[in-house]
């Protein structure tokens, strides 16, 4: 996709201009302001549950994905200084989770917020497909990572307060809603990890913000520096200077 194209698309996402199925619901405002009040990790009744009982339908997925390009990029590996993260590979749940919790109000994303709305990129059905084209996209090869000075610290923290949930490898569980965070640019791992500890992160899981309340400033560094040294399998993972052939 060249720069115009990308212009383009944020320009019209900030405008309010519709793109890609433009029959989405009106943002139902009251209930958005209640939930920004709200500290909940798993919200019933909304787009998440209904999003995952729909059949996902790619080549749509891959037209809506062109608004979330313009910051993720074509490739979906956002940026190694952490401004946007690398979204690409990671599980269709977890996108979908995010996507609706930042679409009612239970996530705070301003930037995103405005591409995210139903009159941007259409309804439920838009968050299952873009989910589902996302989850596909080959993983960056040299994503961001720390200064690697303090990695056996890392290590072992690592192993005795993630391992349970984010796995051994970083993979995450899809079925659990557990990001995957093999791969993810370091300097976004740190922001994420300090607004889920001082409780910015409102849809946090309530379980990991007990996990890390007491970790001090050097222990963060430490075990994000060493998350993001962890590899993803090969297969997911694309060859270097890859480029994204959806988005000539």
């Amino acid at each position: 996709m060249n720069k115009t194209l990308l212009v383009g698309i944020l320009a019209a996402a900030l405008a309010g201009t519709s793109l890609v199925n433009a029959a989405g619901p009106a943002v139902d405002q009251q209930k958005f302001e209640e939930n920004k009040q709200k500290k909940e990790w798993m919200s019933q009744g909304g787009e998440r549950e209904e999003a995952l009982t729909l059949k996902p339908n790619k080549d749509n997925g891959r037209e809506v994905y062109e608004v979330c390009s313009a910051c993720h990029l074509p490739e979906g590996w956002g940026l190694v200084d952490g401004t946007f993260p690398q979204l690409a590979g990671q599980h269709r749940s977890v996108v979908i989770k995010q996507l609706a919790d930042i679409r009612d109000g239970h996530r705070d994303n301003p930037t995103m917020y405005p591409f995210a709305l139903p009159s941007e990129i259409g309804g439920t059905q838009a968050i299952a497909d873009v989910s589902e084209y996302i989850a596909t996209l080959k993983m960056n090869p040299e994503n961001g990572v720390g200064k690697g000075d303090d990695l056996q610290l890392g290590a072992k923290l690592y192993a005795d307060n993630c391992v349970r949930c984010h796995g051994p490898d970083g993979a995450g569980n899809a079925d659990k809603y557990y990001p995957r965070i093999q791969g993810q640019h370091y300097e976004y791992l740190v922001r994420q990890y300090r607004w889920i500890r001082e409780g910015k992160r409102r849809n946090s899981n309530p379980e990991m913000v007990e996990q890390i309340k007491n970790f001090t400033d050097k222990d963060t560094l430490a075990v994000l520096d060493y998350v993001s040294r962890l590899k993803p399998p090969a297969d997911l993972v694309a060859p270097k200077g890859w480029k994204n052939p959806d988005f000539k």
